[in-house]
């Protein structure tokens, strides 16, 4: 990884719910562009991870994007910063159309001039939803909500793209069409921080990874590493 300051530097983190801590002393770090993922059981706390980062579960310890402290700022200021987040479970607003959807991810610039091309990218990315922009986003496929959900994130055009548990559910095929597209993000510059269940696809696509289990960081390093790793093939990759 490169010299410079990472782009998100998890420090010391401790977070949870009603009191009772799911994280435990978590550090990690994101460089600038890179792909990054976070593996491990259902109970490891790596949607915690993800929430608090953005702004949404209480927490100790610091949490730095660029030169932004994020602890204690609340959740409705970390998309300004340039943080996209999309959460598990395919969150759409079902009534709505598919383009109402996807533009209601500029909100936090929607002053910006360059929203016609934003939009463009983001069905550029997934053409399918080009065919369905008039239609109600209720109505569409798990796959394609899917891809409402990312595009919408997409549409803040973040430094930083949380991706919590996108394949969760999903058909193979749809799975494959996702982390392809997961790549061509990455590859024009948007970092990415990766939670995902399948550790087989999270250790293709993304560059580095860490392992959480039961709150706590136990393993990272690369992804050829972690396949590598007797204790992971054998946990996560059932070899």
């Amino acid at each position: 990884m490169s010299a410079e300051a990472p782009l998100l530097d998890v420090k010391s983190l401790a977070a949870g719910y009603g009191g009772v801590d799911v994280l435990h002393d978590v550090s990690l770090s994101v460089a600038a562009g890179e792909f990054v993922c976070v593996i491990g059981a259902n109970t490891a706390g790596k949607s915690t991870l993800l929430r608090t980062i953005s702004g949404l579960v209480a927490c100790r310890g610091s949490i730095r994007f660029e030169r932004h402290e994020l602890v204690g700022r609340p959740a409705h200021a970390i998309p300004g910063l340039g943080i996209a987040h999309v959460p598990e479970g395919r969150h759409v607003f079902p009534e709505m159309s598919v383009e109402e959807n996807v533009m209601l991810g500029a909100f936090a610039r929607r002053q910006a001039s360059d929203l016609p091309n934003r939009r463009e990218r983001v069905l550029t990315l997934f053409p399918r939803l080009r065919e369905r922009l008039a239609q109600a986003a209720g109505t569409l496929s798990g796959g394609e909500q899917q891809m409402v959900a990312i595009g919408r994130a997409l549409m803040l055009q973040p430094r930083l793209l949380l991706l919590d548990e996108p394949s969760h559910g999903l058909a193979p095929k749809i799975v494959d069409e996702l982390h392809e597209t997961f790549l061509a993000v990455s590859r024009t510059g948007t970092a990415i921080l990766l939670v995902e269940q399948n550790t087989t696809l999270a250790l293709s696509v993304a560059r580095r990874g860490y392992v959480l289990e039961k709150g706590r960081v136990v393993l990272s390093g690369t992804s050829a590493e972690l396949s590598g790793n007797d204790a992971v093939r054998s946990a996560y990759l059932g070899l």
